[in-house]
């Protein structure tokens, strides 16, 4: 009883239609929220739960996300099992796939996302304490969580190993345009009531980037020397310069 109040209770995925009865039938799982808003990390119920729940049928998966991201080891394991899962995996990004959410992205056989959703990729953080060594082997962790994110993005995207590391340093937010273009996403959710994709211009833009840039800004403004007022004549003056000439 106690296990399974514990998978209920950590949860963070839902499964539309999980018959698998058919091996052509399509099965629908949604990734909304936080991804393990509890650690993952040394919890052998949350993460066998999910992958009973994967392979207990069979065929195409849709993956509807919409996440602000969440546990790296969660989104590791998560990308893992749906690499290993056999048949196809469709991911639709219907609002955002940040941080680990767009890891577990990268693990779909063809990524599609909405004209208006968002895709966001940063550095892995962490919270840590004690001495000097404590923060060194902190940031040697952190140095190789990096790496094996960016092991996915390599595999999905082919861009270059420094490209994608200077994207996670910047913290780059992406549209859909931008996302394909660079190789995270497939192609764009088409409104099958209109029979086409919307037309959306592609951008993608580095947080760090906009920040520095507020901040220059600021800081021209605050040491700008006053502008001088320009020299004028005083208006009783020209009441009276006036005043002559009518008369």
């Amino acid at each position: 009883m106690e296990e399974m109040f514990c998978k209920q209770n950590r949860k963070f995925w839902k499964w539309k239609n999980q018959t698998g009865d058919e091996p052509s039938a399509e099965r629908v799982l949604e990734l909304y929220g936080t991804i393990a808003e509890e650690s993952w990390f040394d919890d052998d119920i949350t993460p066998a739960a999910f992958r009973e729940e994967l392979f207990a049928g069979s065929g195409p998966i849709t993956i509807w996300i919409n996440s602000p991201g969440g546990d790296c080891i969660a989104a590791s394991q998560i990308y893992t099992m749906l690499m290993d899962y056999k048949d196809d995996v469709t991911v639709k990004v219907d609002g955002i796939a940040a941080s680990a959410a767009s890891v577990v992205a990268m693990a779909g056989t063809k990524v599609l996302m909405a004209p208006t959703a968002l895709m966001m990729i940063h550095n892995p953080a962490t919270i840590a304490f004690g001495d000097h060594a404590d923060m060194a082997k902190a940031i040697n962790m952190l140095s190789e969580v990096k790496e094996s994110i960016i092991n996915a993005y390599e595999i999905k995207t082919g861009l270059s190993h420094a490209q994608l590391s200077h994207m996670m340093d910047d913290t780059t937010w992406m549209n859909a345009k931008k996302a394909i273009e660079l190789g995270f996403a497939d192609d764009i959710l088409a409104d099958e009531k209109r029979g086409s994709a919307a037309d959306t211009e592609g951008y993608a833009f580095s947080a760090s980037a906009v920040e520095r840039t507020l901040m220059n800004k600021l800081s021209g403004k605050a040491f700008r020397k006053p502008e001088k007022q320009p020299k004028g004549r005083p208006v009783d003056e020209l009441k009276a310069s006036l005043y002559k000439k009518l008369l």
